[in-house]
């Protein structure tokens, strides 16, 4: 057994024997899994890829675990194992058997929270539960090639079946109580994804020049928790969101996500303001060279009438 290996083995075994003390671990399928603890009235079903738990968090728990928990949350955290968009058929029957089971039945509210491929199974699996709020960051709708055939990032997974059983999201949410949409517009593919999204009980919320990485930059601005306490209680409202976004302004990767989109658009003259502007607050190698092959094009005759 290679290392790798065992420490999967020695990963599962951990969870199971927290599933076994407080809820339950399963294993679903060959490439899905889930962990089920129970703490509060509150359940937050969260779905992420493994490759994320193994590579960035030091318990190697599901997204949010110690936030859950702090907040005495229950939690049901989905974890896929590669690029699967939770596209199976065993996670389509655990979801059928929880609903069937009135497994959500023996809570007060259920939230369910994902990012980019996790937002697309927290919008399609919401529909096991009828009158959940639903938190979706990046997400997307379908990879379906006769709906999205505009969408080419992920090509892993157009082979999926979309069309199955919780295949298109924006239609698997119509019971959801809320339904929260967290989308930077600048992001072409992302925006489109979000506007297939729809209904009364939908609201968006625009986050420009965040990426499409947009809860990990919350986190480094200080506003995750703050936005997703929130979204559990029905009181985000959009002046209450764009106030927290103001963090932004002090962040280093925002303000080299500008410039990036800057100069992209050639916009010359606004790559120097805004790096003199920032480099007057701060050092950084980063803006310096940016102004410097800002000016580079600006002295450029064919450039300049773009500045």
């Amino acid at each position: 057994m290679s290392e790798a290996e065992q420490k999967q083995k020695d990963w599962k075994a951990n969870l199971a024997e927290i599933g076994e003390k407080e809820g339950f671990f399963e294993q679903i399928g060959d490439l899905h899994s889930a962990l089920f603890v129970k703490r509060g009235e509150t359940l937050i079903v969260t779905f992420e890829n493994l490759d994320h738990v193994f590579e960035h968090a030091d318990t190697r728990m599901p997204w949010g675990h110690h936030f859950v928990e702090t907040n005495g949350w229950s939690m049901l955290g989905m974890m896929a194992q590669g690029w699967t968009w939770y596209r199976d058929e065993a996670v389509f029957d655990f979801f059928d058997r929880l609903r069937d089971e009135r497994f959500f039945d023996q809570f007060e509210q259920v939230i369910f929270y994902g990012a980019s491929m996790g937002g697309y199974a927290a919008a399609a699996f919401s529909s096991a539960c009828p009158d959940a709020t639903v938190i979706c960051i990046s997400p997307q709708a379908t990879l379906d090639r006769d709906i999205a055939s505009w969408e080419t990032r992920y090509k892993k997974a157009w082979h999926r079946n979309f069309s199955s059983r919780y295949g298109f999201a924006p239609k698997m949410i119509a019971a959801a109580h809320r339904v929260y949409v967290f989308y930077d517009p600048t992001q072409h593919l992302d925006a489109m994804h979000a506007a297939l999204f729809s209904g009364e009980n939908v609201q968006k919320f625009q986050c420009r020049y965040f990426g499409h990485r947009i809860a990990s930059l919350w986190q480094q601005i200080g506003i995750l928790k703050p936005v997703i306490l929130d979204c559990v209680g029905g009181t985000l409202t959009r002046p209450k969101f764009y106030k927290y976004l103001r963090a932004r302004r002090d962040n280093n990767r925002y303000h080299k996500e500008l410039i990036a989109r800057l100069e992209a658009a050639r916009r010359y003259s606004l790559v120097i303001k805004l790096g003199k502007a920032i480099l007057a607050r701060r050092r950084g190698p980063f803006f310096r060279q940016a102004i410097k092959r800002a000016e580079t094009a600006l002295a450029s005759p064919k450039k300049r009438a773009r500045a």
